[in-house]
């Protein structure tokens, strides 16, 4: 019934930001473009299926532009498929800010994010990310509060926040192992929340990074908002691999 979100999703259009290059050809307005493209066996957002159980694979790409006092804005988009015919691509134009938070050795990111639907408006609705994150030597744990700001999913009178933590550790030779435990809370009448988690391991090869993960989440039959699909919450294995420029 609904597309919650990316790899990431808002995660994939932080993280593209995150790999902006520093050749000049790649300067404006004072900033850095960067972006992304990701080929994947499956779309999956806090424990949902955005392909219908994985019944397509999806192509995946962020746009973006970045400065160094940490604004940055962009857009990601993706192909998916929902029982509704009329989800077959989503667009996300965000905007955010990032920085450190004194000398405390915590870092933010507070980012506006919306998902757009061409040809199905009515889904149409908008998240403020807000994480914090500590370093911790070669491990890096980051907390997250993600509440909507309008109707969650174009469903009147339902409004959602997303709990998580996301921890990872780099191995410093290419390889990162990350992860996230995570609690979808959703209100309105009829609504209900879900727990979800993912633990992976990214690698770097030849100019490519290579992600093969695994997704959970606690949606059963008895789910009030899921009960008669919860194939798309099965848990699985996603395998993707990007390039980032």
């Amino acid at each position: 019934m609904k597309f919650a979100h990316v790899m990431m999703l808002g995660s994939l259009a932080m993280a593209s930001m995150g790999s902006a290059v520093a050749a000049d050809d790649n300067e404006l307005f004072g900033g850095q473009i960067s972006g992304n493209v990701k080929f994947a066996t499956d779309y999956v957002f806090r424990g949902e299926s955005e392909t219908m159980d994985g019944d397509v694979p999806v192509v995946q790409g962020t746009l973006g532009w970045g400065n160094d006092d940490g604004w940055y804005t962009g857009v990601f988009a993706s192909n998916i498929k929902f029982a509704d015919p009329n989800l077959e691509i989503v667009t996300a134009p965000y905007i955010g800010k990032a920085g450190a938070l004194g000398d405390s050795g915590l870092t933010y990111d507070v980012m506006v994010f919306s998902y757009l639907y061409p040809g199905a408006s009515y889904s149409n609705y908008t998240e403020l990310w807000i994480r914090v994150a500590k370093q911790f030597g070669q491990a890096n744990v980051q907390l997250e509060v993600t509440p909507t700001l309008d109707d969650w999913f174009g469903v009147d009178g339902w409004h959602g926040v997303n709990y998580a933590v996301h921890p990872s550790y780099d191995f410093n030779n290419g390889v990162k192992l990350s992860g996230s435990l995570g609690y979808q809370d959703l209100d309105g009448e009829g609504a209900e929340g879900w727990t979800h988690w993912n633990l992976g391991v990214e690698a770097n090869y030849v100019g490519l990074t290579f992600d093969l993960r695994y997704h959970g989440s606690s949606v059963g039959d008895s789910h009030l908002v899921y009960g008669t699909q919860t194939e798309i919450f099965d848990d699985r294995v996603v395998f993707g691999v990007s390039k980032s420029f």
